[in-house]
C-alpha cells in the first residue's frame, strides 16, 4: 500500500497541542512532509525552542505515525521558530523583537530582578534570542548579576550597541551611572530616560526582550507598559499571604492597559538545608499559587530560598548558567519554558481567535 502527503497530514492532523489545544497542522508546525514509498520524512517546527510540552507532541506525533497504514519508517526533524506577538512588527519602537515580557510586582523585595535574569538566560539556552532590559531605575542590579562592568558605545552618536554575555543582549541604566550615584529624577525624565534606553537601543532580531520593571504600580511602570506592545506580564510574588495586596495591585494596573498575565511565579517558596536537606517554609507556603488560583491566571512555577541563586547573582553568573543541572536551576528553567508556552498560547489565541482557556 502507498503512503501519500496527504496521508502523513491526516495523521498529523489528529496531534493536538496540548497548550494551543489544535492540531499540528492547523497550528503550521508541519513543515516538509516527503514521502518515499513506506518512508517518510517531516519537519515539526514548535512554537518556541523552550517548548514546556515538547515530550508529549513528539509521543503523540510518533504514536499517530505508527498509526498510518502502509507506513514502515519515519524520520522527524525537531525545530522551533518563535512566532510574534500581534502587530509587534508593527511597533516602530521595537520592530525586531518577536515578544516583549514584563516581569513586574507589587512591591520590591520579591526577587524580581533575579527572576528577570534567570528567566532571559534560561530562555537563551533553550536557543531562543534574547534581550534583557533592567528598566529599574531605582535600584539596577542586572549590571552586578549579569557581572558586566563594561559601558555600553554608541557607533554614531545616536544609538547604543546592547552589551553581550551568558547569551544575552543586555543594557542597564547601572551601565550609564557610577554606581554609588543616586538618580533623584522626577517621573517624567524617568520615563524619557527609559525610553531612550527600549528605543535607541539597537537590540536587533530577538525572540524575547526580557523588561525588569520597577517594582510597584508607579508612573515609569504605567507608561513604560502603554508604550510597548507587550505580550504580557509576568507577576513575582512572595509565598506569605500579606503579599497578595500587591499582587492585586499589579494585576489591576495590567488589566489597565490591556496586557494579558501570563501568570504568577512565587519566588523565595521555601528554605531547603544544604546540611539536612530539611525544607523550611520560611515565609509560609502557598500565597502565590493562591493569588493565581484567585485571579483565574497560570501558575507558573515556586523558585526556592537557595543560598546557590543569591551566589550566583552576586557572581555575576546566573544560576542556571553556573549550575545548570542544580534543582535551583531546573526551577527557573521550569519557569521559563511555562512562560514561552504562554506567550506561544497567547500569541497562538489572538492569531487564530481561539478561546481563553485557562
Amino acid at each position: 500500500m502507498s503512503v501519500s502527503e496527504r496521508d502523513i497530514l491526516a495523521a498529523m492532523s489528529k496531534v493536538m497541542d496540548p497548550e494551543l489545544h489544535i492540531d499540528l497542522v492547523k497550528a503550521g508546525m508541519v513543515k516538509d512532509v516527503r514521502v518515499d514509498g513506506d518512508k517518510a520524512k517531516l519537519k515539526i517546527e514548535l512554537t518556541t525552542p523552550a517548548c514546556p510540552m515538547k515530550g508529549k507532541i513528539q509521543a503523540d506525533a510518533e504514536a499517530a505515525l505508527k498509526q498510518v497504514p502502509g507506513l514502515k519508517t519515519f524520520d522527524i526533524e525537531w525545530g522551533a521558530q518563535v512566532r510574534s506577538a500581534p502587530n509587534a512588527g508593527g511597533q516602530a519602537i521595537l520592530p525586531q523583537v518577536k515578544n516583549v515580557i514584563l516581569v513586574g510586582a507589587g512591591k520590591g523585595g520579591v526577587g524580581k530582578s533575579t527572576v528577570s535574569v534567570n528567566l532571559a538566560a534560561a530562555l537563551a539556552r533553550e536557543g531562543a534570542k534574547v534581550g534583557l532590559l533592567d528598566a529599574d531605575f531605582y535600584g539596577p542590579s542586572v549590571p552586578l548579576m549579569t557581572g558586566i562592568t563594561e559601558k555600553p558605545v554608541s557607533p554614531d552618536g545616536k544609538t547604543l550597541l546592547p552589551l553581550e554575555k551568558h547569551g544575552l543582549k543586555v543594557m542597564s541604566i547601572g551601565f550609564l551611572v557610577e554606581a554609588d550615584q543616586a538618580l533623584i529624577w522626577r517621573g517624567p525624565m524617568l520615563h524619557g530616560a527609559l525610553m531612550q534606553l527600549v528605543r535607541d537601543v539597537r537590540w536587533g532580531e530577538l525572540d524575547y526582550l526580557v523588561l525588569d520593571l520597577p517594582p510597584g504600580t508607579g508612573d515609569v511602570a504605567l507608561s513604560l507598559s502603554q508604550s510597548v506592545k507587550a505580550s504580557g506580564a509576568v507577576l513575582v510574588t512572595t509565598p506569605q499571604d500579606v503579599a497578595l495586596a500587591d499582587v492585586v495591585r499589579a494585576k489591576q494596573m495590567f488589566d489597565k492597559v490591556h496586557i494579558p498575565v501570563l501568570g504568577i511565579v512565587e519566588n523565595m517558596s521555601q528554605f531547603v538545608c544544604p546540611h539536612c536537606s530539611k525544607a523550611t517554609a520560611i515565609f509560609n507556603r502557598g500565597g502565590g499559587r493562591k493569588a493565581a488560583e484567585m485571579f483565574g491566571i497560570p501558575f507558573l512555577g515556586e523558585i526556592p530560598l537557595e543560598l546557590k541563586i543569591r551566589e550566583a547573582g552576586d557572581a555575576g553568573v546566573p544560576v542556571v548558567i553556573s549550575h545548570p543541572e542544580s534543582a535551583e536551576a531546573q526551577a527557573f528553567v521550569a519557569m521559563a519554558r511555562n512562560i514561552a508556552g504562554r506567550v506561544s498560547t497567547e500569541n497562538m489565541r489572538v492569531a487564530v481567535k481561539l478561546p481563553v482557556i485557562r
